[in-house]
């Protein structure tokens, strides 16, 4: 039996989530505050690690990394996930704190807040494995940036990172500045994620979304620092009622890993740790399988494809997690574009839309597809690529999606 989260039909009414006969359209709901007292731990922001830093054999001993994170929901509590997936050999946390951002690299005076794990400020994380700090009381706002701060003392082996990071992030190579509120240390920028993977709070969302992609759900094409993903409109109109994480890695296929090239593992291999282990899930989207179809080698046989979808749906419902499916957004002008793979990708989208395998479908091609010629992109959503969207793209996404099917 399914452990979907059982809400009075008066709660959802306040959400927003709950429609009857004259009332306004669902897609366009904006969700009110519910008066309830939320107690368990709902993620706020993730990012799935994707590789090891290049050639970094002794990863980055001496750093202080800040890295900028933006939170969907807010809480009175916070914790963080830091992760050692791609890392070769144990990597030592000499000091971790969090802290609400200010301005660049400085912290909110008196948010900042060192962490511990089980007590030390010291932890040790085994190669592939990942630490869960202890909680510690902060006020964390929805739809704002934390500052989390890594500190290295020695040398490491490789360093787990996001690339796509889309975000401005800061380090020091001179030391522990970990629980420096100023960010004057900080001489040096970095364009992706270090070592955080992700940061829970407590006492505000009910629940959590999980968006699991490819570089569409990361946010390629939007706005550096703008928080301009799919994912992120889609936090936007929940109003902090939900944690919306973004499992989106660049390039990443459902059947096939990449080696070598950032793009994680395949999505069923990396479903348990960035899906199925992140707490609180209500509600899972699947957008992704065009870089099955584009990238070499192509697949072009929907039903790989779609036994993958349903695999993924299996092990979601065995949680308790409702799983929607987005369907492929158009391709054509794209550097590989060709009918094979345009049959491809309708193929696929047609199961999406009719094999009633998912909770519910998303029909992001239909959001996003230009009138005059449906195999590609609209050009006012288009980043410039004919693959990815740009920021109005991403909104028109977020825009497509019904609320009450969350």
């Amino acid at each position: 039996m399914r452990r979907f989260v059982a809400l009075s039909a008066a709660v959802l009414a306040g959400l927003g989530l709950f429609t009857t006969a004259g009332s306004a359209n669902p897609e366009s709901a904006v969700p009110e505050l519910a008066q309830h007292v939320v107690s368990g731990w709902v993620g706020t922001w993730a990012a799935a690690p994707a590789a090891a830093v290049p050639n970094t054999p002794d990863g980055y001993p001496g750093y202080s990394i800040r890295n900028v994170v933006h939170t969907s929901a807010g809480g009175g509590r916070a914790r963080v996930h830091l992760s050692n997936a791609f890392g070769t050999t144990p990597l030592t946390f000499g000091h971790v704190t969090v802290a609400v951002q200010g301005s660049g690299p400085d912290a909110v005076p008196g948010t900042l807040r060192s962490l511990t794990f089980g007590g030390s400020p010291v932890v040790v994380v085994p190669s592939g494995a990942e630490a869960l700090s202890d909680p510690v009381n902060l006020r964390v706002p929805a739809d704002a940036n934390l500052l989390v701060t890594t500190y290295v003392p020695a040398k490491s082996g490789p360093v787990t990172y996001h690339p796509a990071a889309a975000q401005t992030s800061y380090f020091t190579r001179d030391g522990d500045f970990a629980a420096s509120e100023s960010g004057a240390p900080y001489t040096e920028q970095t364009s992706v994620w270090h070592y955080v993977s992700g940061v829970d709070v407590q006492g505000g969302a009910e629940a959590s979304i999980v968006t699991l992609g490819d570089s569409i759900t990361d946010g390629v094409g939007s706005a550096t620092g703008a928080n301009h993903r799919w994912p992120d409109y889609l936090a936007d109109r929940l109003h902090g009622h939900y944690g919306v994480l973004n499992a989106g890695i660049s390039a990443n296929r459902l059947l096939l890993d990449v080696p070598g090239s950032g793009a994680g593992q395949n999505a069923l291999a990396r479903f348990d740790r960035d899906v199925l282990g992140v707490g609180g899930v209500r509600t899972l989207i699947v957008l992704e399988g065009i870089n099955d179809i584009q990238q070499d080698p192509h697949q072009t046989d929907p039903a790989a494809i779609t036994s993958a979808y349903r695999q993924l749906v299996a092990q979601a419902h065995a949680r308790g997690i409702r799983v929607l499916g987005g369907t492929l957004t158009p391709f054509k002008g794209w550097r590989v574009y060709d009918d094979t793979l345009e049959a491809t990708r309708l193929a696929v989208n047609a199961f999406i839309r009719t094999s009633g395998v998912f909770d519910g479908v998303i029909d992001f091609d239909a959001a996003v597809r230009d009138p005059a010629d449906p195999l590609r992109m609209r050009p006012a959503y288009d980043s410039g690529d004919h693959l990815h969207p740009g920021d109005a793209g991403y909104e028109r996404m977020a825009q497509a999606i019904r609320l009450d099917r969350l």
